[in-house]
């Protein structure tokens, strides 16, 4: 302790240190900490050097997915900042080691749905529900609205109208029993499981492969196959990354079907304007156009 640090000064300081890492989450932090302490003590190493760091991950890639690594790599580094000052984010061979490992990695998504979603985060305008997410992951809350397509509002308003009116609770989704709502809150284990219920019913093959996370990789590559911008698909599924955004637009099938005509037909997305002046008296009888795509004709008659 520094003689200028009072014993007050100390405490607080570890308090607010301890503070430092998520609190739901902190007793990983702590079982991954410990064990890269303990697999330091077995090795005897004293320096967490970036070749001790790379030693250790290289042992537990023969073990564990990429994903998984970036997990442990992200609350070693988070501890060992806090606990002794050490900054491994600075290593760039550790950082293409863990990029590596990944190579040809794809993870299995699965979306949290929020359980906490309430009757007061959802307001009926008349025209449209805005719905707010109050807690969310990134723990930014998530505003987004709910229009008239497909008779969606008066869907909302009929399930509402058939919440039973004992219900205790604040909480959206209410299971059903005998055809009926009860007061019995969904859980979020069972909303997951939905997507696979609607590809069951649909008769899709491998229905327990629809997720949860089906619901909003589908809105986000829906947006990429009508052409919506990569700005736009961000803002929508929340994402910071540019890399994740531009993936659904690389993996549209309506963007690769459009490179497919363009590469062996050599047809083209690109605006063609083509004018064509006719009078009253030479004006043909039919005009016919083929393998058009996307075209804007426009036709003046000289009188």
């Amino acid at each position: 302790m520094n003689n200028c640090e009072s014993e007050e000064i100390v405490e607080a300081g570890n308090i607010a240190i301890s503070n430092l890492l998520p609190t739901k989450s902190r007793s990983l932090y702590d079982i991954a900490y410990n064990r890269f302490k303990k697999w330091c003590a077995e090795k005897n190493v004293q320096v967490y050097s970036e070749n001790v760091l790379l030693a250790y991950f290289s042992e537990n890639a023969k073990n564990y997915k990429s994903s998984t690594l970036w997990a442990q790599y992200s609350m070693v580094k988070s501890c060992l900042i806090i606990y002794d000052n050490i900054d491994i984010s600075k290593f760039p061979k550790l950082i293409a080691f863990l990029k590596r490992t990944g190579d040809g990695y794809q993870a299995k998504k699965i979306e949290n749905i929020d359980k906490d979603l309430t009757v007061d985060d959802i307001e009926d305008v008349g025209s449209s529900l805005i719905v707010k997410i109050p807690n969310t992951k990134t723990k930014i809350p998530r505003i987004f609205v709910v229009t008239d397509v497909g008779n969606m509002l008066e869907l909302f308003r009929k399930y509402l109208s058939l919440r039973p009116p004992h219900v205790k609770h604040k909480r959206l989704f209410c299971t059903t029993k005998a055809e009926k709502c009860s007061s019995q809150p969904v859980g979020k284990n069972t909303m997951g499981k939905i997507p696979s219920v609607v590809a069951s019913y649909l008769k899709l093959p491998d229905v327990a492969c629809y997720t949860g996370h089906c619901l909003r990789r589908s809105s986000a590559t829906l947006l990429a196959d009508v052409g919506v911008d990569i700005t736009t698909i961000k803002r929508h599924a929340g994402w910071k990354s540019t890399t994740v955004a531009e993936g659904y637009v690389e993996n549209s099938i309506e963007n690769k079907t459009k490179i497919a005509n363009q590469v062996l037909v050599g047809t083209t997305t690109s605006a063609i304007t083509k004018t064509v002046n006719v009078s009253e008296s030479n004006i043909p009888s039919n005009i016919n156009f083929e393998n058009c795509t996307n075209v804007t004709f426009t036709l003046n008659v000289n009188k």
